[in-house]
C-alpha cells in the first residue's frame, strides 16, 4: 500500500512539473526529471521513467517525447488555453473597470499560470496596464457569487444600494433600507456588471450596478412566475435597455457618411443591414428615444441624420434647435 501511494505521488508530481514547466520549445530531459523528483524525496530511476510516461499517456495526459541531444525529452503541448487566448483573457480583466485593482492582479496571476511557467514569463513581459478607472468595491466577487446562486436557485435577493459622493463616500439610497428584488439576469455592459431584476410593484424590470451593492443576501422566497417569464426576452431587453435606454422604442432610419459605418456597427451590431443611398449609407435600427440615444447621435453633427419616421425627425429638429439656442 505504501509503495502504491509513493507511485501515485510520483505521477502527480510528474504531471504537475511537466504541465507547469514544459512546452514544445522547453522539453525536460530524463536526467533533469529524475534529479528533480529525487530532490523532492521521491524515488525515481531513469529506466522506470519511460514506463511512468507511458502510463500517463494511457490515462490521457498526452506527454510528448522528443530528442534533446542524446537524451529523451518530455513536454506537454496540449493546454486548456493557447497563448493568444490567455492574452485576450488578461486584457479583458484589465479593461473591466468593475474588477478592482487588487482583484485584477489576483485574477491575472491565475490566468498567467494556466499557460505554464514559460508562457507566464512571456505574458508578464508583454503586459500593459491600461485601465486607470478601476472601481474600489472589493465585494464585487462576492456579490456576483451570491447573485449567481440566487439566479440558479430562482430565489429573491436583498441588498443595499449606493451612489458615490464627491468625497468618494457611499451615499445610500432609500436611507439604507434594503432592496428586495427578483433577479432575472446578470448582464455585462460597458465595463460594468448589472443585475436585471423584476419589480412586482411596477410590473417591470430595473437595472442595478453590481459594484454599487453591498450586504447582498439570497432570500428563501422564490421568484414569481412573472419574473421567470422575463428570462425568455432577456436578449431583446438588454439590447434595448443598455444600448439606448430610458425612452420609447422606435424604429429609426439613419443616414450617415461612410466613415461612420464602423460607429453604427459598434453601437447596433454587425448584423445591422445597410444600403448605399445618395453617396451616403442608410441603416434601419431599433432604439429607445432617450438622452443616451440623442447624445450618441448629436456627437456626429452633420455627418448623421434621421430620415424616418416623421415624428422622430420632428423631435430631432426640436432638440437640435434647443442646442443652437443654448
Amino acid at each position: 500500500m505504501a509503495q502504491d501511494n509513493c507511485q501515485k505521488i510520483k505521477l502527480l508530481k510528474l504531471v504537475e512539473m511537466l504541465r507547469q514547466e514544459t512546452d514544445e520549445t522547453h522539453p525536460m530531459t530524463t536526467m533533469v526529471i529524475v534529479d528533480r523528483l529525487n530532490k523532492m524525496g521521491i524515488s525515481c530511476e531513469r529506466r522506470t521513467l519511460s514506463k511512468d510516461i507511458a502510463l500517463l499517456n494511457e490515462q490521457g495526459f498526452e506527454v510528448m517525447i522528443c530528442r534533446v541531444g542524446k537524451e529523451k525529452g518530455y513536454y506537454v503541448a496540449d493546454r486548456s488555453f493557447s497563448l493568444p487566448e490567455l492574452k485576450i483573457l488578461i486584457d479583458a480583466v484589465q479593461a473591466a473597470s468593475f474588477i478592482t485593482e487588487k482583484k485584477s492582479q489576483e485574477l491575472i496571476s491565475r490566468i498567467v499560470n494556466l499557460g505554464g511557467s514559460h508562457s507566464a514569463e512571456l505574458l508578464k513581459r508583454n503586459m500593459v496596464c491600461f485601465n486607470t478607472r478601476k472601481h474600489s468595491n472589493e465585494s464585487i466577487y462576492y456579490n456576483v457569487d451570491a447573485l449567481e446562486d440566487a439566479l440558479q436557485h430562482k430565489k429573491k435577493v436583498s441588498f443595499r444600494y449606493f451612489d458615490i459622493g464627491i468625497n468618494k463616500e457611499k451615499i445610500y439610497r432609500k436611507d439604507k433600507q434594503h432592496y428586495n428584488v427578483e433577479p432575472v439576469a446578470l448582464v455585462f455592459n460597458e465595463d460594468n456588471y448589472y443585475l436585471v431584476a423584476y419589480s412586482a410593484k411596477y410590473d417591470g424590470t430595473a437595472n442595478y450596478r453590481v459594484d454599487r451593492m453591498d450586504s447582498v443576501e439570497v432570500l428563501e422566497e422564490r421568484v414569481s412566475e412573472r419574473a421567470l417569464g422575463f428570462k425568455g426576452d432577456i436578449a431583446q431587453y438588454t439590447e434595448q435597455a443598455f444600448k439606448m435606454y430610458g425612452g420609447s422604442l422606435e424604429t429609426v432610419v439613419l443616414e450617415f457618411d461612410y466613415r461612420l459605418i464602423g460607429a453604427v456597427y459598434d453601437r447596433f451590431g454587425e448584423s445591422t443591414d445597410m444600403i448605399a443611398f445618395n453617396d451616403k449609407a442608410v441603416a434601419t435600427v431599433n432604439v429607445q428615444l432617450s438622452p443616451t440615444f440623442w447624445g450618441w447621435l448629436f456627437q456626429f453633427g452633420s455627418q448623421m441624420r434621421i430620415i424616418s419616421p416623421t415624428s422622430v425627425i420632428e423631435e430631432y429638429n426640436k432638440k437640435l434647435e434647443m442646442l443652437k439656442n443654448e
